[in-house]
């Protein structure tokens, strides 16, 4: 492999197969002309270039794709909340749909606790949840080590395409509902962007 390429993973052989599939039928493009250099030779027009020599048969495969050329297009970006709309939910003129309290769980619980509660949230056509991570303690103590850990990974999980398929956008919540402990998410109606 030439220095110039990036080096990442090799497609599986699973991966090259799907790729000759989808190649077989692909004719390659006539590169344009260029103009020959001096004491080149020049094919006659409607010729072959290069008559007589023989490319080697990987100089005409195509290579297989990178792994993320097979990924599906990426999501739209997250949107918070309109400072309008945010402003009615902590005045209570616009209600919460359903809330979720994840405090007190493990990384593991907490994560398919939230997937479940998101995906029911959206089949029950939910618009806006609460989500309470819980803010952790004192920060510094011994006894604090380890703890407000929901309140940093909830939004990195909300940003992973699992669940973007499930979220439009979340930002952090008013005082009156947990503040730093607690999460607006707004949630993305089903049949978009990649959901049932």
């Amino acid at each position: 492999m030439s220095s110039g390429r990036r080096k990442g993973r090799q497609p599986s052989p699973d991966e090259r197969r799907l790729w000759a599939q989808v190649t077989a039928d692909v004719e390659p493009l006539v590169r344009p002309r260029r103009a020959p250099a001096e004491g080149e030779a020049v094919s006659e027009p409607g010729g072959a270039p290069d008559a007589g020599k023989e490319r080697p048969a990987a100089a005409l495969a195509v290579p297989p794709p990178t792994v993320t050329a097979l990924r599906k297009p990426s999501a739209p970006p997250l949107s918070p909340l309109e400072p309008r709309q945010r402003r009615k939910v902590a005045r209570g003129i616009r209600a919460i749909d359903a809330r979720i309290d994840l405090h007190g769980l493990t990384q593991a619980e907490a994560h398919v606790r939230l997937r479940g509660f998101l995906t029911r949230a959206q089949s029950q056509g939910a618009t806006l949840v609460l989500v309470i991570t819980g803010k952790g303690g004192a920060g510094g103590s011994p006894a604090a080590e380890g703890r407000g850990i929901l309140r940093r990974v909830v939004p990195q999980w909300l940003s992973f395409p699992e669940f973007r398929a499930l979220v439009v956008g979340y930002e952090q919540a008013h005082a009156t509902h947990g503040g730093d402990g607690a999460l607006y998410v707004r949630i993305r109606r089903a049949g978009r962007w990649g959901t049932p």
